[in-house]
Formats: structure tokens, C-alpha cells, sequence
């Protein structure tokens, strides 16, 4: 895990991040680089750069470079890195030159975890989020299109302030709409200091719920998906111990029968079965 950047520009109504973290902050490529040179050196074989807000990469940096770009840098400068991994992305700052690494390159990982936090309007502009839910849709289609092996992640609040039935039921259509198979499912609680913490509540059983209700939607469309690698062979960096890891699409991969040397390697193998989320 590389830490390309902190902090956050946005002021989403629920989030405590900006007023705790700071403005957003970018850290340079050239140590970007030469650090994850270093860890390849060492032995690791996937790199994964993370951030508070890794989208806005670069807008305080000279030049004002775009995530895409550090991306193509580390590519190029480091041929030897075999696996590189995005986490968290906002889907309204995926602009056309990362969307092209993203579903064009195949040493980054078919794998996208996205903040889309509702799958209603009213909750979305209620959260002071800059997408709305048609938005979400469409990136996923548009990413599915060029590359159909991508496995979207995502996190979603249930129980946000004034969330009514109708618009809980957007946000758990939505699971089966973008086809996310890596569900990060948070319930509401209110951060002193922001101004969702002073919107009308919704009733903390109700929020329990809803939240049940969200995970067991989200392992559903899991198991339908592992049930479908069933029988293809996937590429799998398999762990130090020999006996797990993870595809290109972060499915969780438990290994039968290998080798002794396949350990810390990335490796073919043939998905004969599903064992609840494995």
C-alpha cells in the first residue's frame, strides 16, 4: 500500500475528514516512484496507491498532473512491478485519460472500488455529493463495455438523515444496477461538526436494518458472481503462505494443491468451486 495522497477539498455533509485531515495534499511522483521501485526490488509483485481522495491527485502540484498521468509514470519507470491496484475512486473524477489506462492496461487490476455512498438523488444531493445516480450507472456501463472482466466495489451509506423507504429502495437497486461484487456497507452515525449531524435522524433500528438489508444484497450479487468464475482460470498472486490470495479482480482465492514456489507469485490456476465468499 502507497499512500499517494491525504487529506480532502470536498465538504460532503457527512464526513468529518476535511475538518480532521486537512486540505487535499499530493505527494510528488518522483518518491512516488522511487518507492515503489524499491518495494518491487524487495519482493512485492502488487502495488496499491491509496489516498483519502485519490482522484484529486496532483491539483496542488506544480503542473496540476492528473492521477492517469502518475499512473503512466509509474508503468514506465517501473516495467518490473507486475500488479497495480486503485483504491477508492470518485466516479465524477475519472477523467478520459485514466478511464483509457483503467480498461486499457493490463498490468492495472480489473478492479474498481468506487465512492458512491447512495443510489438516490435526493440522498446524493442531501450528502452534497457531486454525482448523481444516473452518473454512477453510467461510468460502470461505460467501464464494463471496454473491459467486462472489471469487478466494481463500492461503499454505501444505509440510514443517511431523512433517508425514507422509497429512497433506500434506489440505493438497494442499485447493487444489482452497477454489478457491485465488493460491497462496503457503512450504517449512518452522526460526526459532531458536520451538518448531516444536524439533519432529522433516522431511527438508529430502522438505520441496523437497512444496513442488514445492503449486505445481504451486496453477498448475494457476490456469490452470483463467484459462481460464475466457476470453471475459469484466473490469475492469482497467491500469499507468503502458500494457500490464498487474490485474482486480478480481488476475488478471494483459496489455493488446493501448488507448488512450493508459487508462494509471493502470481500464478494461473482453475476456479473449481465457491465457498461462500471464496
Amino acid at each position: 500500500f502507497v499512500e499517494v495522497q491525504n487529506g480532502c477539498d470536498h465538504d460532503c455533509t457527512f464526513c468529518i475528514i476535511p475538518l480532521g485531515r486537512g486540505k487535499s495534499r499530493s505527494i510528488a511522483a518522483g518518491p512516488l516512484i522511487e518507492r515503489i521501485a524499491a518495494l518491487v526490488e524487495s519482493g512485492h509483485r502488487e502495488v496499491v496507491l491509496t489516498g483519502v481522495d485519490v482522484t484529486s491527485y496532483g491539483t496542488d502540484l506544480p503542473g496540476r498532473p492528473s492521477l492517469g498521468q502518475l499512473v503512466e509514470r509509474i508503468l514506465h519507470h517501473v516495467p518490473s512491478l507486475p500488479r497495480l491496484r486503485l483504491s477508492s475512486l470518485d466516479s465524477v473524477e475519472i477523467d478520459d485519460r485514466l478511464f483509457e489506462i483503467i480498461t486499457g492496461e493490463p498490468r492495472v487490476m480489473p478492479h474498481l472500488h468506487l465512492s458512491l455512498q447512495a443510489g438516490d438523488d435526493m440522498i446524493l444531493k442531501r450528502m452534497k455529493r457531486r454525482h448523481n445516480r444516473a452518473d454512477a450507472i453510467r461510468i460502470v456501463e461505460r467501464l464494463k463495455a471496454k473491459r467486462p472482466e472489471i469487478a466494481i466495489g463500492a461503499d454505501i451509506i444505509a440510514g443517511f438523515p431523512t433517508e425514507d423507504e422509497a429512497m433506500f429502495a434506489n440505493s438497494l437497486r442499485l447493487v444489482e444496477e452497477c454489478d457491485i461484487v465488493h460491497g462496503h456497507v457503512f450504517p449512518y452515525s452522526p460526526r459532531p461538526g458536520t451538518p448531516a449531524a444536524r439533519m432529522p435522524q433516522v431511527d438508529p433500528a430502522i438505520v441496523k436494518d437497512r444496513a442488514r438489508r445492503l449486505r445481504a444484497a451486496c453477498d448475494a450479487q457476490k456469490a452470483r458472481w463467484l459462481d460464475s468464475l466457476v470453471g475459469t482460470t484466473q490469475r492469482v498472486l497467491v500469499e507468503l503462505s502458500g494457500d490464498k490470495g487474490h485474482a486480478e479482480n480481488f476475488a478471494s482465492v483459496r489455493v488446493a494443491a501448488h507448488p512450493r514456489e508459487s508462494s509471493n507469485a502470481v500464478v494461473d490456476v482453475i476456479i473449481t468451486a465457491r465457498q461462500a465468499h471464496t
